[in-house]
This record gives C-alpha cells, structure tokens and sequence, in this order.
C-alpha cells in the first residue's frame, strides 16, 4: 500500500490555474498534490548573441525553491552568491524539454524565458515545472498569434513530465515525497502528446532495477503524461 492511499498507476490531483500574475505574456500555478509550482513565460525581442542573425528563437528557463517550500527554511540561493548544481541541472532540463515542442524558426529571432518558483515541494518539481512551463509558454505564443506578432504556431508539440520509481518493491507512478526519499529506484520521464520520449532521468539508490521493471515504469509514465497533457488542454483551451 503506498502511503497516499493511490494504486500503483495512479497520479496525485492535477489543478492548473491560468493567469496568475498581471505582466507576465503566460503565467500559470500547477498543482500537482502538494508540490505546488508557478510558471511564467517572458517574451524578450532578443536572442542569445551565438543566435543574432540565425533567424532562430530560443527558449530558456530558471528554476528555484522559495526558503519554506520545504518542511524546513533553506536559505536563497542568492545569499550564497552562486546557484547550487542541483538547480543548474534542473533549470538546463526544462530548457531543453520545452524547447523540444517549439519550431524555432517559427518562432523568428525571439527568447521566450520560463521561470518556475516552486511554492511548496512535495516530490516531482522539476516534473511540475516542466508541465507547468509549457503551459505558461503555449499562453505566451497564443498571445502572439493573436496579436499577430507571428503568424504561424511555433508549438510542435505538448511537453510533460513525470517521475515514476520503485517503491517497496512495486513500480509505482507519480512520487511523493514521502515515496521518493525511500524509493530504491527514481526516474523522471519528458515525453510529447504522442509519447515520444525527450528525457529519461533513472537511477538506482539501492537495489538495481531490471528492464521488466522499466518497462512497468515507462507505461506509467505514459498514463501519467496522458493524465498531465489532459490538464494542459484544458488549462489552455
């Protein structure tokens, strides 16, 4: 029995509200139980230096954890003068996730920068910020089509993620905190709508995992970013 109470496929409430801050192009919070993220897309007429003269766009995105987002105050990373590698990896996953769903010639010589603040963590943030990224980006883009800034959609795709692991020796879907700090196998898959995959993050903390094994956590990663792309529908209709 996991500690939640759900099946071995089963995700935590998914909530994704639209429109959470007033100058932001896209911004949305994404709650996914009790890890609780906000997403916001900023539209810059600029590209990275390497980029000028391409005729390519870029997308990019910063990830940080407020101090009580956690059962104990960690201080700000700016304190310290210097981002820690944890957070450096994270933010360099959501750019490259999101950049996976975007036609950068479409989207012309434009950067699209996504932060994502975590608001309280509860496992799967990064997961969270990736779902919730592209919410805010897609926002952002329906803006420009409609002001007519870009006439064709730049999005390719859906981008969501989800962490899948073996816990108490089940492959179960959808980590919590709780299941996370005692899994002996951690993942986090990155995948489109149509289940093609974009990043698999997966490692042993204990026992090795067998490919039979995988196998059950790529299906649930699967029913999970099928449950996820729903909400981003429904959030962006």
């Amino acid at each position: 029995m996991r500690p939640s109470g759900r099946s071995q496929n089963e995700m935590r409430p998914i909530c994704i509200e639209t429109d959470v801050t007033k100058y932001a192009e896209g911004s949305c919070i994404i709650r996914c139980g009790d890890t609780h993220v906000m997403c916001t897309a900023t539209l810059e007429a600029r590209v990275p230096p390497w980029l000028k003269g391409s005729g390519l766009g870029w997308v990019t995105a910063e990830y940080g954890m407020l101090p009580r987002a956690t059962t104990i105050r960690n201080r700000r990373e700016a304190i310290s003068g210097k981002q820690s590698g944890r957070t450096q990896e994270i933010q360099r996953l959501i750019g490259r996730s999101l950049r996976a769903g975007i036609d950068r010639v479409e989207l012309g010589e434009r950067q699209i920068t996504v932060d994502c603040d975590v608001l309280q963590a509860d496992g799967g943030t990064r997961c969270a910020s990736i779902t919730g990224g592209w919410v805010a980006l897609r926002l952002a883009v329906n803006k420009m089509l409609a002001s007519g800034d870009i006439k064709n959609n730049p999005v390719t795709a859906h981008v969501a993620a989800v962490s899948c692991g073996i816990y108490a020796g089940q492959p179960v879907l959808d980590l919590d905190y709780s299941e996370d700090s005692e899994a002996s196998t951690d993942a986090n898959f990155v995948m489109t709508d149509t289940h093609r995959l974009i990043e698999v993050q997966g490692s042993a903390e204990g026992e090795s995992f067998s490919r039979t094994e995988f196998n059950t956590l790529l299906d649930h990663a699967e029913k999970g970013v099928d449950a996820l792309v729903n909400a981003q529908k429904d959030a962006t209709a």
